[in-house]
């Protein structure tokens, strides 16, 4: 499935890029330059276009030579662990993040190692045997080499441990973010990215936090029943199509039965992933657009209607009139101001 809809997106890239190609000369530059504000408007800015991320405003800020948005830095720290930490001159947590993640991760992929290692070994053993026992007919002289599960327990949790201090650092850096806007949209969206639902709480919002924790919950349940379902079902069906007579005999269903329902669970496990996505997804837009409306005001003149005479003249060849040409016409202006 993921295949197919890799390479359904893949063809629209490429049948978007090549349309884009094609019909650029249509359209002129100055038509995404124009400022449609109001004159003297001061409560709108003018229309531009910011750059997604910007290096220059991202070293400048590190170096204290300009300001920073939240999402910049966030940014930026995601592949540059304790920026955060530097712009906000928390300088004494530097040793904390650099040495958490370092310690905890050498550490994880040490223990790591020694379980592959040893694992690797034992297929070896496993391979040997195999092929001693075939060929001889008597037991394999050697003994299994051992494989410790406690290394790989103790490996995986380390691994995790600096996974948290990384995550740690990234909610200590915006929470430490300085901002005049409160709320602040940056700071929001990236507060919902860390914590899903954090950042309905930040804008004040605390009634969509069950909506979405819930919405959360629920396909975070089906991915772990179809998950476990579609496992069942794909060991049933190795087992019904297994070679060993004896073990297909054993199967509680026919293979054709197993794999049907391997593949129904399979695609619902699926359709269950792109669910949880979309729900994190929503919560993360959720969080920046009612940021930036807290200020919006909403009260009973917000939308006026203005209805007068008017005269039209008209000045377009594509105008239907029945006069003279440049004869006006009588009607009524309805304005709309909202």
């Amino acid at each position: 499935m993921w295949s197919r809809l890799i390479k359904y997106i893949f063809s629209v890239f490429i049948l978007v890029t090549v349309s884009a190609i094609n019909v650029r000369a249509q359209f002129r530059t100055e038509a995404f330059q124009q400022n449609y504000n109001e004159p003297g408007d001061t409560l709108s800015t003018n229309d531009t276009t910011e750059k997604i991320f910007s290096f220059k405003e991202f070293f400048g800020g590190l170096g204290h030579k300009n300001t920073m948005k939240a999402g910049t830095l966030f940014a930026g720290s995601i592949f540059l662990p304790g920026s955060s930490q530097i712009y906000n001159r928390d300088y004494w947590k530097l040793p904390i993040v650099y040495g958490g993640i370092g310690t905890l991760a050498g550490f994880g992929g040490y223990y790591m190692h020694r379980y592959n290692r040893a694992s690797h070994k034992y297929s070896q053993w496993e391979s040997m045997k195999l092929d001693y026992e075939s060929q001889y007919k008597m037991p394999f002289p050697l003994d299994a080499p051992p494989v410790s599960q406690r290394d790989k327990n103790l490996g995986t949790w380390l691994l995790a441990g600096a996974g948290l201090v990384y995550w740690a650092s990234l909610m200590d850096g915006v929470a430490c973010y300085q901002s005049d806007k409160s709320p602040d949209p940056g700071r929001a969206t990236v507060y919902s990215i860390l914590l899903p639902g954090l950042g309905q709480i930040y804008n004040g919002e605390l009634y969509k936090v069950p909506v979405y924790w819930g919405g959360l919950a629920v396909c975070g349940y089906f991915l772990y029943s179809n998950d476990v379902n579609y496992k069942r079902y794909k060991r049933i069906h190795n087992e019904a199509t297994s070679s060993d007579p004896e073990i297909a005999a054993n199967c509680p269903i026919p293979g054709e039965t197993a794999k049907y329902y391997r593949d129904v669970y399979r695609r619902y496990r699926d359709y269950s992933i792109v669910a949880t996505v979309l729900v994190y997804l929503l919560q993360v837009i959720d969080a920046n657009v009612f940021s930036y409306m807290q200020d919006f005001e909403v009260d009973d003149n917000i939308i006026s209607v203005n209805i007068s005479p008017a005269v039209i003249s008209p000045d377009c060849n594509f105008v239907m009139r029945t006069g003279a040409p440049g004869t006006n016409a009588f009607g009524v202006k309805l304005g709309l101001r909202f």
